[in-house]
């Protein structure tokens, strides 16, 4: 199989994930928006978004299917099945509409405007994304001071996912450290080999840095 990659928050995890499970997959970082590229990646992903998972002639997009498909594949419980499943899944589907969402919307406007050249950092968007962050890492702030990871008592892919946007907070700027619990879970994730330098030994072109950080709309 190969995994077609960027160096962007979910094609990061979905390779974070693919290390961490030494996953039989060839790695090829690609740019399906780059000039003469879309056509060659529109028939695997009609989105042209990555990362996207190709084998046995078939291709398969969206980390979070990307993952559950390798860890199936190495029999591994990174992806919780039986009596976990769906704490697991009420922690992905959280996280993703309330958490990395608002670690989403400032990362965008901090960052990823700002390295593509979209314009300036819009400050109304970014209040309301850490408001929502705010709201939604007190919410996590809870669960974590009760517990070592999301769900049980090893990683699983709940925390991966929930973790998407951290590895960029340098140009984000969230205020982690206001909340210990979230804080100290994160350094624990950060001591996997895989999430924290999951490009090691790949070829993979740094992202293009952060311009300044904008102006005000």
């Amino acid at each position: 199989m190969k995994l077609f990659f960027s160096r962007n928050p979910n094609p990061r995890l979905t390779v974070a994930v693919a290390r961490y499970l030494d996953a039989k997959v060839e790695f090829e970082f690609a740019s399906p928006f780059a000039p003469g590229q879309a056509e060659r990646y529109r028939p695997l992903n009609p989105n042209l978004s990555l990362p996207i998972l190709v084998g046995s002639g078939k291709s398969l997009w969206e980390a979070d299917a990307i993952a559950c498909r390798l860890s199936r594949d190495a029999h591994s419980d990174l992806w919780r099945t039986g009596d976990d499943e769906p704490e697991m899944i009420r922690w992905l589907s959280w996280g993703k509409e309330n958490f990395a969402r608002a670690c989403d919307v400032v990362h965008f406007e901090r960052g990823t405007k700002q390295r593509y050249g979209l314009g300036p950092i819009d400050q109304g968007r970014v209040e309301e994304g850490l408001r929502d962050f705010r709201t939604a890492a007190a919410t996590l702030e809870a669960a974590l001071s009760e517990r070592e990871w999301l769900v049980e008592n090893s990683v699983s892919y709940a925390d991966f996912r929930m973790a998407t946007f951290l590895p960029f907070n340098d140009v984000a700027r969230l205020p982690l450290d206001d909340y210990p619990s979230v804080s100290r879970w994160y350094r624990q994730l950060e001591e996997i080999d895989a999430w924290r330098d999951p490009f090691k030994g790949l070829d993979a072109p740094e992202l293009p840095p952060v311009s300044g950080q904008g102006k005000p709309a």
